[in-house]
């Protein structure tokens, strides 16, 4: 995570809450939301679409299936006993 390079009071951050976090948005620069001087929060901007779908299918070469991943593990007879 980037370092916050703002420190705004949570009071100032209410006020102006919406147009901070346009702020965030548009330059993708994070907020430290303060209390009494003390960290309680930091807004940061949302990674974009394609960050987040870059992992789908990454481990995809690295492993293969060699046999049935949708059957039950046991057998229905078994099961029953269990009951």
């Amino acid at each position: 995570m980037t370092k916050p390079q703002e420190e705004i009071a949570v009071s100032q951050f209410k006020a102006k809450c919406l147009a901070l976090l346009e702020r965030v948005r548009r330059t993708r620069t994070p907020i430290r939301i303060t209390r009494f001087g003390r960290p309680i929060a930091d807004v940061v901007p949302i990674s974009s679409a394609s960050d987040s779908i870059e992992w789908l299918g990454s481990l995809s070469e690295l492993m293969t299936i060699r046999d049935d991943i949708v059957s039950s593990v046991i057998q229905e007879s078994d099961l029953e006993a269990l009951h």
